[in-house]
């Protein structure tokens, strides 16, 4: 817990289970101690002058009072609020909701003789009718009043249930308004810190809403089914055989009654608006029992199964790679020994592209699409919980297998609130095209690394597809989808080499009148043009152009991902720089298109093959064996370029262990991916004592230099930045392999988004890593 907060006297109004547990805490936190003087009730109405460090109380029960100060929680008390009021520094009110307006009246005229600087708080749920009482009291919202609530509770009640942990690990919530006294709202803060809270901001309304949601219709939902039950002439036989769900739920039924009445009566059209949205669900529910459609109950189900377990990781604050990773990572730190070995057999995560369009193709296919080797990253599971969200029974992952109930081109559902793609550039650029053929309107948005990239490169050309989307400044996201749209296939010529805008057009095309073309100016991935094909549907291509035409059909295919070229390549580099490496990489993609990477470090002199090469669902695949042999430095091909647009970080790495000067040019795609990676790349390497020259569109590094050989550091060691960007954070993990000194890397939370598992793998082949919190 933090420290106790600096106030002279603290009066609680109500000291009951919450007033009473709030002074546990305190006097747990060191503020006060229990005043032997004052060790009666018949003390309550002395003087309080001289007194600091002072909590007291106002009950209307003087037995509550008289046990306050026999558990050394208060130091003295009073059924009368004039009695404890004078000197008050802070007023606590911890009444029922409906009590509210009274005792705030009392207290208006009874605050003059309370502290100078006195700030008033509150603990009620419902935050719009404790306003108006306010307001009626005062003639106004004092600016010293910060309105607030505690989110815990017990099925106890009275001060003998108070407990110094009730708040420890919960939330409290704070909803000051516009003219509240910001020194207020931070003496609040301070005072349920100290209890162990963790202090969170929200406008009343919104309070209100998510409270009726979350807390008011589960109450009023056990309430209702315990009474139902126990009405029918079977009850006892009913209770009797209860199982622990039935137990579990109903657990709340037990809460006091009287105050669960007084909330519903506060806060009724927020519970109400709550309560209807329930039963559209039930309703929509009891059809899908009705007609006997498991797709339909396995879709609600599937959905609250992991929105449960998304919401158990906020109650323990595990890290969860949940469907919508809507919370922001905490911050993690890399520390890298220098030196180790690469050697062994591994298998990376399969590939994130095309797990990413085996959810999309196989949620608009007909049939049940079999997948096999998915991707359980953030990324990848946040495109399916958003295809879960637009009504997609989806079984699954489990072991990176998925199953995909279809519901064809025009069956996904209008979803109930934005999609979340996390830090998926990709999902969202085809999400875009996906969305822009379809009849309801959505937003798609992302984290904080996401809502910085630029989407016009997408939205323009969609546009012209007679798509209506807006975005936010500068063109980067949230992108506002508005359905219902007419759209018409077009001729684009890319101005620059993107497989995310291709599939985006591609996608759209498939709701468009009439062909879709796309020119792109070199290779890029071509994993959407193979799956539609690998689906059923048609895809052209001749030369530098593929088109299709709008209007055909999916038909549900298995698809086996293969493991991720983009993930393989860390520990590819990790090979080739460290001397007496031997690592076999199984099962990995390599997609013509994508294997710019490979062909790199075998002009760098790498000593890499490709082995049991083979085919899978239309990909071809490999294992690939890598040996250590000395690295040259290369002017890598322009060609190539796109094709390793992805790999260069870890490339980059491989460069500055190479004898002589690499070159990269026509690399400007690398300024607009999770960061700018041709600048904190270039910062990560002077850190690190390498050579380099940063150019607009690319790179020189000065790797080795003649005569070293290939033994000992290629650099120094020292703290690196990543930015976020899980891909900077790897390359320089890698690096330091090779490094003379540690190599601490920061601010890599982001790493599970994209490759799980790295950690483990990385120490499996011969690194030192540990992980590290990063202090807040």
């Amino acid at each position: 817990m933090k420290p106790p907060p600096d106030e002279r006297r603290i009066l609680i109004v109500g000291l009951g289970l919450i007033g009473g547990s709030l002074a546990a805490a305190l006097r747990a936190a060191g503020f006060g101690a229990a005043k032997e003087s004052a060790a009666g009730f018949g003390a309550a109405k002395e003087s309080a002058a001289g007194f600091r460090d002072t909590i007291l109380a106002c009950d209307p029960d003087a037995s509550e009072i008289a046990r306050g100060i026999e558990m050394g929680l208060i130091d003295r008390g009073d059924t009368e609020l004039e009695a404890v009021v004078e000197g008050a520094s802070l007023v606590v009110l911890a009444v029922p909701v409906l009590a509210m307006e009274s005792v705030m009246a009392q207290l208006a005229g009874l605050i003059d003789r309370a502290a100078p600087d006195v700030v008033v708080t509150d603990v009620g749920s419902t935050k719009a009718a404790i306003r108006e009482a306010a307001v009626a009291a005062f003639g106004r919202m004092p600016a010293n009043l910060v309105l607030g609530h505690p989110i815990a509770g017990s099925e106890k009640s009275g001060v003998a249930a108070a407990d110094a942990e009730l708040y420890a690990r919960h939330k409290v919530i704070l909803t000051p308004e516009s003219a509240t006294d910001p020194a207020a709202t931070a003496r609040v803060r301070v005072l349920w810190e100290a209890t162990g809270a963790e202090v969170l901001e929200m406008n009343v309304a919104r309070h209100d809403q998510v409270l009726a949601r979350t807390s008011h219709l589960p109450h009023l939902l056990a309430f209702s089914l315990v009474d139902t039950l126990a009405r029918q002439d079977e009850r006892l036989e009913i209770f009797r055989y209860a199982a622990g769900g039935f137990r579990d739920f109903t657990r709340i039924a037990g809460s006091d009654p009287v105050m669960w009445r007084d909330i519903f009566i506060a806060n009724r059209d927020a519970v109400l608006a709550s309560l209807d949205d329930f039963e559209v669900g039930v309703a929509r529910l009891r059809c899908a029992v009705e007609r006997g459609d498991g797709d339909a109950m396995l879709a609600t189900f599937d959905r609250a199964s992991h929105a449960r377990h998304y919401f158990e990781s906020l109650l323990n604050q595990t890290s969860y790679q949940a469907e919508y990773q809507m919370q922001q990572h905490g911050k993690l730190r890399y520390r890298v020994s220098p030196g180790g070995g690469v050697t062994g057999r591994i298998r990376v995560p399969g590939d994130k592209s095309i797990s990413h369009r085996s959810i999309m193709l196989g949620a608009l296919a007909e049939g049940v699409t079999e997948v096999k080797g998915f991707l359980e990253g953030e990324d990848s599971l946040a495109t399916l919980q958003a295809f879960r969200e637009m009504g997609v029974a989806i079984e699954g992952p489990h072991q990176g297998r998925v199953t995909v109930h279809g519901v064809g081109m025009h069956g996904l559902k209008p979803p109930s609130g934005p999609l979340y793609v996390g830090n998926a550039g990709t999902a969202m650029r085809l999400f875009a095209g996906l969305l822009a053929g379809q009849a309801f309107d959505t937003e798609l948005t992302g984290d904080v690394s996401l809502t910085k990239r630029p989407m016009g490169r997408v939205a323009d050309p969609l546009r012209a597809m007679g798509a209506e989307i807006d975005t936010a400044e500068g063109g980067r996201p949230p992108l506002q989808l508005h359905g219902g749209k007419a759209l018409k296939g077009i001729t684009y010529d890319m101005p620059m080499a993107s497989a995310q805008v291709k599939s985006c057009l591609l996608l759209a095309g498939l709701y468009a009148e009439g062909e879709t073309r796309v020119r792109e100016p070199a290779p890029t991935r071509d994993h959407t043009e193979r799956m539609l094909q690998g689906f059923g549907y048609e895809v052209h291509r001749e030369g530098d152009t593929c088109w299709l035409r709008g209007g055909g059909r999916l038909t549900a295919a298995p698809i086996d991902v293969p493991s991720d070229i983009s993930s393989a390549t860390f520990f590819l580099v990790a090979a080739a720089i460290t001397p007496g490496a031997d690592l076999v990489l199984e099962h990995v993609g390599i997609n013509p298109t994508r294997i710019g990477v490979i062909n790199i470090l075998q002009l760098m002199g790498a000593d890499l093959r490709l082995e049991n090469e083979h085919e899978v669902g239309g990909e071809p695949v490999a294992d690939l064996h890598i040996r250590y042999a000395p690295l040259k430095g290369i002017e890598i091909p322009v060609a190539q370029v796109p094709l390793a647009i992805d790999e260069f970080p870890a490339l980059f790495i491989a460069a500055a262990n190479a004898e002589g000067t690499t070159r990269l040019r026509g690399a400007e795609e690398l300024r607009v991916k999770e960061s700018d990676r041709l600048q904190a790349m270039a910062n990560g390497l002077a850190v690190l004592g390498v050579e380099h020259v940063l150019l607009e569109d690319g790179i020189d590094i000065v790797g080795r230099h003649e005569g070293e050989g290939g033994e000992g550091a290629s650099y120094g060691g020292g703290r690196i930045d990543s930015l976020g960007d899980h891909r900077i954070a790897m390359a320089f993990t890698i690096a330091a392999l090779r490094a003379s000194e540690e190599i601490v890397i920061d601010d890599c939370a982001n790493v599970a988004t994209s490759f799980p598992g790295f950690i483990d793998l990385a120490r499996r082949v011969g690194l030192t890593l540990e992980e590290q919190q990063e202090a807040s």
